[in-house]
């Protein structure tokens, strides 16, 4: 080392000398611009520092990146098996969902329901309040000209504000919900438990009339149940807020309202509602009322007259032994029998009393008569030359 020293001892002294001067003149030297002077010391190190500042912030920045994005990938992985099970519980949630819709609707159709839907609207802007602590209602600028009527239901986007309660030419008072006069039939979304929607003096909402032995939980959305006959069912009203133990047999429920009646600027005012019954699925499927018909006890069908009241008699008369009666011309049978002739059968029988009468005129016959019959080799004549016979006989005697 003291060799190198002393062998460019000269040049090494002259290189000190020639920086110690142009780091004195970069010292003296200013450059000025418009807007102020630098000396030249402070350009020179800002030209020799940025470069390597640069690259530093380029490799922290790139370290930096590369980490992040490592940790993302594993969190974005993580999130995606998480995303996936949602959706397939979401899924089933709504194949179980639409089946319960279905279902639903078959019943609605069934039993006959009908529901309530809001076909006009009339859009207002709010210009006024009531100024009083006491009472809580706001002027709007549509009255009696633009077809508002009194316990109108007034609405906005997220729920409902009140009820118009006096309808002027060009303007209308609107009492709002947590007036403590209103009055709004509410209804629990889950555990569909109903009760009234009042306000109170200090201007918050209650849910009144609802039983101590119930559980409702915070947080549980309110809506309304259409039993005032002003607001149709399912409007939002608040949520629960506050659960606590009446006086009385009922709870206390504190409900915020979904909007902010203090600053309410546009509404909308209900002036005309449908109501229509619910039609029944028509998508092929079968439906609460063919399930029902099917499993309803059915009367069996009346059977049907058979043609000729004469003739269903005929064989039961005709069907013990030993008568052989014929239908005549004029309907009436012939009697071959003598005993059947003195006994009164050859007159037209009567489908009622035919088996009886076939019954006297068997245990009448003779059972002579009925051996000959069977016995002799002589050929059978007509019962009409045969039967005047033994009559004749037996009229003498």
């Amino acid at each position: 080392m003291e060799t190198v020293l002393g062998r460019y001892r000269n040049l090494i002294v002259l290189v000190g000398v020639l920086f110690a001067q142009v780091l004195g003149l970069a010292v003296q030297v200013k450059r000025t611009n418009d807007i102020e002077s630098t000396r030249l010391i402070r350009v020179w190190a800002v030209d020799a520092v940025t470069p390597v500042e640069k690259m530093l912030g380029w490799v922290q920045s790139s370290t930096g990146s590369v980490w992040h994005s490592y940790f993302y990938l594993r969190g974005v992985r993580a999130e995606n098996r998480a995303l996936k099970d949602e959706i397939e519980r979401m899924r089933l949630e709504q194949v179980r969902m639409t089946q319960d819709a279905d279902q639903a609707r078959r019943l609605q159709a069934l039993l006959g329901f009908k529901e309530q839907f809001i076909s006009q609207t009339v859009a207002a802007q709010v210009i006024g309040s009531s100024g009083s602590e006491q009472s809580r209602a706001v002027y709007i600028d549509k009255g009696e000209s633009s077809g508002i009527k009194p316990d109108m239901a007034v609405i906005t986007a997220d729920g409902i504000a009140g009820k118009v309660l006096h309808v002027y030419g060009s303007t209308s008072l609107v009492l709002l919900i947590n007036d403590q006069t209103s009055g709004v039939g509410a209804i629990l979304e889950k555990s569909r438990l109903q009760g009234i929607l009042r306000g109170t003096p200090a201007g918050e909402i209650v849910l009144e009339k609802v039983m101590s032995d119930e559980t409702v939980p915070a947080g549980e959305l309110v809506l309304t149940s259409g039993g005032d006959r002003v607001f149709p069912k399912g409007l939002p009203v608040g949520r629960v807020t506050k659960v606590s133990q009446g006086s009385d047999l009922f709870l206390n429920i504190r409900v915020k309202p979904s909007i902010s009646l203090s600053r309410l600027e546009e509404v909308l005012v209900v002036t005309k509602i449908d109501e229509r019954q619910a039609e029944p699925d028509r998508s092929g499927a079968a439906r609460a009322a063919d399930i029902l018909a099917e499993r309803l006890p059915t009367v069996p069908p009346k059977p049907e007259p058979v043609p000729g009241g004469a003739a269903v008699s005929a064989p039961t008369a005709s069907s013990t032994p030993g008568s052989s009666a014929k239908p005549a011309g004029n309907g009436q049978p012939k009697v071959p029998s003598p005993a059947a002739a003195t006994n009164g059968t050859a007159p037209a029988v009567r489908k009622t009393i035919a088996p009886a009468l076939s019954s006297a005129s068997d245990a009448s016959k003779p059972a002579a008569g009925t051996s000959e019959a069977k016995t002799s080799p002589k050929p059978a004549k007509p019962a009409t030359e045969s039967t005047p016979q033994p009559a004749a006989q037996d009229a003498p005697q």
